[in-house]
């Protein structure tokens, strides 16, 4: 008879007791949830000191327009939201609250005025979805889409205004010369060119591209199989530029601008396409200017402009903005974000 006999079965693993997180653990997270509750006033606070004078010239402009085409413009303004909204949940095939999708978009509109090139409202909608469940790399490519169905709507709209509005519009000065052209596509290639030699170059960064860019083709083939995503995509993105065009020309129109809602529109729409790019937060800044330059190219004076930019900027951002924090952190105190 052998001497060797199989070993007894051992006994099933206990389940590991939970983790106990110590008090000063404890401690530092509820100090660090508060930090980023009342980290979105701060920034705001700070940045309020900074812009004070535009807000001021601003007010004392609203002071003197008309209730009603202002009333317009809260309205378009709101609506923008709403847009926005619509667009992201076009960007992702499950269902998301429609209520905390609304209020995650206004919370992002703050944050986005904080960080340039969008950063802060992709940082807040990837927080929101990552709270509903939805995958880090599903999340990401829903923002990846997101911001490329945006600028392709946008240039659409763009080219049914010019054919819409031949000879109303007067484009002769705003027309980029060959030159300008050349430097563009030059900038754009030599980014494609720099993006595909990091990839060769860096190989740990072709395995999470590689993924992400499988991800993102494969929503992208889902969410355009079911019409009512396509229509939500596509439809809240194409709405969203009008929309903006529609607050500035109401404004405008409180303080006696006499250009056409289509001329507004598309001097929105081609200041936007111009300098659009340039990291600025909120687009603050480069599109402000192009915007007067477009809008005086049109016909307007540059002083009643101007003022139109100011104001649509104060209706737009500042009186949004201390709700848009107070609900940015209320999400993050919920645990939302």
């Amino acid at each position: 008879m052998s001497l060797l006999r199989p070993a007894a079965a051992l006994p099933s693993a206990l389940p590991s007791p939970a983790p106990v997180r110590s008090p000063s653990a404890e401690r530092r997270s509820r100090l660090a949830r508060h930090g980023l509750t009342v980290l979105p006033l701060l920034l705001i606070g700070g940045w309020a000191a900074v812009d004070a004078r535009s807000v001021r010239v601003g007010a004392a402009r609203l002071a003197a327009a008309d209730p009603g085409w202002l009333l317009a413009a809260l309205l378009f303004t709101c609506l923008g939201w709403v847009a926005a909204a619509v667009v992201r949940q076009g960007a992702v095939p499950e269902r998301l609250p429609p209520g905390l999708l609304l209020a995650s978009q206004f919370a992002a509109g703050a944050a986005n005025h904080v960080l340039p090139a969008g950063i802060g409202a992709h940082a807040v909608t990837l927080r929101f979805l990552r709270g509903q469940g939805i995958p880090l790399a599903r999340g990401t490519a829903s923002i990846a889409l997101y911001s490329l169905v945006r600028p392709v709507a946008k240039t659409a709209v763009l080219i049914v205004f010019l054919v819409a509005f031949p000879g109303v519009l007067r484009l002769g000065e705003l027309v980029p010369d060959d030159r300008t052209l050349l430097v563009v596509a030059g900038g754009v290639g030599v980014a494609l060119v720099a993006a595909g030699c990091l990839l060769a170059v860096v190989p740990v960064l072709r395995r999470p591209a590689a993924r992400f860019l499988r991800t993102a083709l494969t929503d992208a083939r889902i969410l355009h199989t079911r019409p009512s995503r396509v229509l939500a995509l596509w439809g809240g993105a194409a709405a969203t530029p009008l929309l903006q065009g529609s607050v500035i020309a109401t404004v405008g129109f409180s303080l006696g601008l006499e250009l056409s809602w289509a001329q507004v529109v598309l001097a929105l729409l081609i200041a936007s396409t111009a300098v659009g790019a340039v990291p600025a937060p909120g687009g603050i800044g480069p599109v402000d200017a192009a915007l007067v330059f477009t809008m005086a190219a049109f016909g307007a004076p540059v002083g009643l402009a101007t003022a139109t930019v100011i104001a649509y900027r104060v209706i737009t951002v500042w009186l949004p903005l201390l709700p848009g924090a107070l609900v940015l952190s209320a999400l993050v105190h919920r645990k939302v974000l």
